[in-house]
This record gives structure tokens, C-alpha cells and sequence, in this order.
């Protein structure tokens, strides 16, 4: 990724979570932990899916994928925060600080998208279940997925690529412990306002359609389950839906809170981040395997298997 000459700034500084050497080490052990969690959950979902034919179908499919956008996610910023909890200069050059923010914007707009594509598959399969197969087969289940990613990479480009071109002459501390949009907006020399709308506008309307997709789709979707008689056949509906809402609800609600403001107020912004670039990416596995009797009997039927090899 080129960068202009002009740019004085040639790397940047971490501020990180904290200045304070033991909370620091206190950070680098529970990231660390929650990291490897991550990788373990998901790779196992991965492989359940994979192995247990039972589990082919589209909602798996597009569970597994999740699980390699959540694995994506979290590697884009946990290994290099690890890094820097130990060392005592928490320097990343300018290109490796735009990549980072690209990346995390590439993954963060494909897994919003993404769930929108969940919500609507759940809407399929409840509203429409006997056209179910037919609208959601294997092609255009592999067409969604691969739409995801590819306005994923749009919604990137049209993020970073104004960001580049940016002055950044000094200072160049970011108050934070990874590369956010956000916290370098603080450290142009001019006025970034016309980029700061662009950027709010791009991200606004990302977050928009991808809400307004998921209310419809679960408009229709309560309207349906309530409308059912039996009230096992409405728990099951419901329980196959709660997992997705409870992690939209992590996204949405963390995105709103942070990329819908203006960069001035970004100060309280840094806890709220390790929530969705960390945390998220560590329950959103627990999430739906503890809530999916399926994925827990395939992981069982795993296990027994292994212990039988």
C-alpha cells in the first residue's frame, strides 16, 4: 500500500490501555488467555462443522464462517497488543498502522454484513420453511457469503484509502492500543472534518442497512413464531434465533456507540473496544454452541471419536 512522500510522520506511538507496567502485564495474561480461547472455539466449531455431515446445511455454513471472521478479527489486533504489552517502546510504522486499520475495518464491515446475511436466513427458514432448500441452496449460499466479503473490502477501501492522504506531520501518540479511525483523526494537522463526515457517512450507512435488514427480518420472523400453536414449537423458533440477536446485539450496539460520533469524543472509546475487537470475537463461539443442542452433540460425538482413535 503506497503512502504519499509528503507524510512526515513515518510511525506511531501506542498509548496502550494503561501506563502502568503491572496492569500491563495484567492485560498482556488475560488477552492472551482470551486469545488462545478464541483460536480453540473457533477452530473447533470449524472442524464440528467440517467432520459431522449432520451439520451441512446453510446455517452451519454460515456459522463456520463467522468463526473464520471472528479467528480474522481478533488476529488483526490481540498478537501486536500482546507484542507491545511487553515491550516498552509500542511503536508501528505508518504502513503497518494503515494496514491494521484496514484489515479491521475489512473483517469488522464483513462480519456486520455477515450476521445481516444470518438474520436473513433464519427469516427463510421460519417464514418460508418450504422454500427453504430452494432459495437457500448451496450456490447462492456460496454467492451471499462471498458478497459479504467483497463489499467487506469495499466498505475498507472507501474508509482507509481518504485516511492515507491525510497530513500527519506530529504528534504521533495514539491514545489507544491499536490503529483506529478514530484515534488518528486526532493527529491530523488540518482540519479532517470533510473526511470525518465521509467516514461516518460510509460506516453510518454500512451500520444502517445492515440494522434495517435485521429489524425487518425479525419483524417477520416473532410475527411468525407467535403465530404458531404449539408453545415446544414456538421455544425451538425462538431458541434458534436468541444466540444470533444476543451477538447483533453486541455488534450493533457497540459500532453505533463508537462509529457514529465524531473522533472528539473518542476518549471513553478504548474500554468499549476491547469488548468488540476482543471479547466478542471470545463468547460469540460459547454463544452458540452452548445455546445449539446440534453443535453440542456433534462436539460430543467428536470427542468420542477422538478418544476411540
Amino acid at each position: 500500500m503506497e503512502v504519499r512522500n509528503e507524510t512526515r510522520v513515518t510511525e506511531f506511538i501506542f498509548l496502550g490501555l494503561s501506563s502502568n507496567p503491572d496492569l500491563q502485564i495484567v492485560f498482556f495474561m488475560l488477552f492472551l488467555v482470551m486469545y488462545l480461547l478464541t483460536i480453540t472455539g473457533n477452530l473447533l466449531i470449524l472442524v464440528t462443522i467440517y467432520v459431522d455431515t449432520q451439520l451441512h446445511s446453510p446455517m452451519y455454513f454460515f456459522l463456520s464462517n463467522l468463526s473464520v471472521i471472528d479467528l480474522s478479527f481478533a488476529t488483526v489486533t490481540v498478537p501486536r497488543s500482546l507484542v507491545n504489552f511487553m515491550l516498552p517502546s509500542k511503536t508501528i510504522s505508518f504502513n503497518d498502522c494503515i494496514t491494521q486499520l484496514f484489515f479491521l475495518h475489512f473483517i469488522g464491515g464483513t462480519e456486520c454484513l455477515h450476521l445481516t446475511l444470518m438474520a436473513y436466513d433464519r427469516y427463510v427458514a421460519i417464514c418460508n420453511p418450504l422454500h427453504y432448500t430452494t432459495v437457500m441452496n448451496r450456490r447462492a449460499c456460496l454467492l451471499m457469503v462471498v458478497s459479504t466479503w467483497t463489499l467487506g473490502l469495499i466498505h475498507a477501501c472507501a474508509q482507509v484509502f481518504p485516511t492515507i492522504h491525510l497530513p500527519f506531520c506530529g504528534p504521533n501518540k495514539i491514545d489507544h492500543f491499536f490503529c483506529e479511525t478514530h484515534a488518528l483523526y486526532l493527529l491530523v494537522c488540518s482540519s479532517s472534518v470533510i473526511t470525518e463526515i465521509v467516514d461516518m457517512f460510509n460506516s453510518g450507512l454500512l451500520i444502517l442497512a445492515c440494522f434495517l435488514v435485521v429489524v425487518i427480518s425479525y419483524t417477520f420472523i416473532i410475527s411468525t413464531i407467535l403465530k404458531i400453536h404449539s408453545a415446544e414449537g414456538r421455544w425451538k423458533a425462538f431458541s434458534t434465533c436468541a444466540s444470533h440477536v444476543l451477538v447483533l446485539m453486541f455488534l450493533f450496539g457497540s459500532s453505533v456507540f463508537i462509529y457514529m460520533r465524531p473522533s472528539m469524543t473518542f476518549a471513553a472509546d478504548k474500554p468499549l473496544s476491547v469488548f468488540y475487537t476482543i471479547v466478542t470475537p471470545f463468547l460469540n463461539p460459547f454463544i452458540y454452541t452452548l445455546r445449539n443442542k446440534e453443535v453440542k452433540k456433534a462436539m460430543k460425538k467428536l470427542g468420542g471419536r477422538k478418544c476411540f482413535l
